[in-house]
Order: structure tokens, then C-alpha cells, then sequence
């Protein structure tokens, strides 16, 4: 091996081009060429019934999207939508990662339970909450009206539909969380905890001096993925309203179907997706940056 190398200097560098390379052409088949071809067709009239043949009218489907309340809507939608499932997924998972992390008796028996909403399938999912939001047989109305609160039409109110899908989207993405921070949890010290009891820090104090510091980075990591899929998250919210009513649900990704699908016009479609693509990576800078400026300030 020795004297192939002394042979051929260059051996290694060749061998870790090979392995770079398979993962390289994957990257540029399915994601960044696709991506250049949707960002070039934002800028065509290309139709679903004529695909091939876009004319090229620049920033013209941008234009009408400034121009349009319905885009503003979808954004407000889809804005909100993602910071109710951060803030209630990731709250609900850390309580409940906090929860189970020590021992008792069930503890593997409650897991499963907690982590049923995250492997069930997203249609599969739909469906079960599909039936219990019905307004006629749903088990929730059953509850409301056994309370003597009446029925509620909790998938076609305009108040209540976005409420209705971020509790089905907080019931699949808490689990989630709660996996990651308990992994996290499963990291602390014990010593530390044990120290800090002994110099008379109560629960509290223990976890937030002790215990919040080392999962922080677990919480930020579990918001920042929850936020971005929320943003691009189409089945659930398809399934269970349609973007209805009166597009009270209709995020961007729920808005590109119908603009593609129906009024056929995927240079437009193109343009919504380039939008949610540009929000998607804003919210990820803006995570790059606030992990930055707290690492120079821990630094200090």
C-alpha cells in the first residue's frame, strides 16, 4: 500500500473525490436541478396544459402575487400556522420529555403511548381526526355537548379551522420534540444536578440553571426543523380543509395545488414556491445568526 501511494501521490485525493461524488450527483439530479428549473419557470406563463413551452416575461408572475390579497393571506396563514405549532409543539414536547425522563413505574408503557402521533402516518392520522372533528358523530362534539356547550363546526368555521389543524399538527410533531429533548436530558451530568441539590437549589432553580443550558440546543434545533416543516407541510392541512374556508387554512403549499392544478398556471405556481422557499431559508438564517451572536457572547 505503501508503494502505490509513493506511485501514485494522488490516490487519496482521487479516492475521496469518489466518495464525495455519489452524494454530489444526487444533490444536483433531485434537488438543485429541479430547484433552477422551478426558479426559471417563476419567470415564464408556462401552463400545466402546455409545460414545454413558457414564453420568458421576467418578474411578471411576481408582479401579480404583490398584487394579489389572496398571496398576503396565505402568508399570514402560513406564518401563523408555523409559530402555533412551535409554540405549542415544542412546549408540549419539553413538558413532556421533562415528564418521563426519570424513571417510574409504565415509563416504557407511557412513551409509547406519547409517541403514537408521531409514527403514525400523516393520512392515517387525517382520517382519525377527520372522525373525531365531525359535526354530527365526532367524539369531540360528543364531549362538548355532554359538557352542555353545544356542537361546533370545527372544520369549517373560519374561526376554528387553523385552530383545528394546529392541534392535529402539535398532536404529531410533539413526540418528535419530546424524542429529541430526551435525548438531550439524557446528556446532563447527574453530578451536577446532584451538586446543585446540595448547595440548596430547589427544582426550579436546578432546571433552569442546570438543565435548560445543556438542552438548549436540543429545544433551538426542534423549533427551528418543526417551523420549516410546518412551512412546507401540505397532506395534513389538504386533507382535513382543503385550505378552506374561505382560504382560512390555505397556507402557501395548499395555495401552490390550487393554482397549479386548478387555474393550471404553473408559472405562477413556480412563484409561490420560490416564496416559500425564500421564507423558509429566512427562518433558517435568522437561526444561524441568533446561534452565532450567542456563541460569541458565551465566548466572552
Amino acid at each position: 500500500m505503501m508503494k502505490a501511494h509513493k506511485r501514485f501521490p494522488s490516490l487519496p485525493r482521487l479516492a475521496a473525490y469518489g466518495f464525495i461524488l455519489p452524494p454530489m450527483l444526487y444533490l444536483v439530479v433531485f434537488m438543485f436541478w429541479p430547484l433552477g428549473r422551478q426558479m426559471y419557470m417563476s419567470l415564464t406563463n408556462t401552463r400545466i396544459i402546455n409545460p414545454n413551452h413558457g414564453r420568458f416575461i421576467g418578474l411578471g408572475n411576481y408582479e401579480r402575487l404583490f398584487s394579489d390579497p389572496s398571496f398576503f393571506q396565505s402568508v399570514r396563514v402560513t406564518l401563523v400556522y408555523a409559530a402555533l405549532a412551535v409554540i405549542f409543539g415544542v412546549t408540549l414536547g419539553v413538558i413532556s420529555a421533562l415528564a418521563i425522563d426519570r424513571p417510574f413505574r409504565g415509563r416504557a408503557i407511557v412513551r409509547s403511548i406519547l409517541l403514537f402521533g408521531w409514527a403514525v402516518p400523516n393520512v392515517a392520522a387525517s382520517l382519525i381526526w377527520l372522525w373525531m372533528y365531525n359535526d354530527r358523530s365526532g367524539v369531540l362534539n360528543r364531549i362538548t355537548e355532554a359538557l352542555g356547550l353545544g356542537r361546533y363546526a370545527w372544520l369549517t368555521s373560519t374561526d376554528l379551522a387553523l385552530a383545528a389543524v394546529v392541534v392535529v399538527t402539535v398532536w404529531q410533531v410533539a413526540p418528535f420534540v419530546m424524542l429529541v429533548v430526551l435525548a438531550a436530558l439524557q446528556s446532563v451530568p447527574g453530578e451536577v444536578r446532584e451538586a446543585a441539590t446540595i448547595d440548596g437549589a430547589d427544582g426550579l432553580s436546578t432546571f433552569r440553571m442546570v438543565t435548560l443550558p445543556h438542552i438548549r440546543p436540543a429545544i433551538q434545533l426542534a423549533s427551528l426543523l418543526v417551523c420549516v416543516w410546518s412551512i412546507r407541510r401540505f397532506d395534513i392541512i389538504y386533507l382535513l380543509t382543503g385550505g378552506g374556508p374561505v382560504g382560512s387554512t390555505s397556507t402557501l403549499v395548499v395555495k401552490i395545488r390550487q393554482v397549479a392544478f386548478e387555474n393550471h398556471e404553473l408559472g405562477l405556481a413556480s412563484a409561490y414556491g420560490a416564496v416559500g422557499l425564500v421564507l423558509a431559508l429566512a427562518i433558517a438564517g435568522l437561526h444561524f445568526l441568533f446561534e452565532q451572536r450567542r456563541m460569541k457572547w458565551m465566548s466572552r
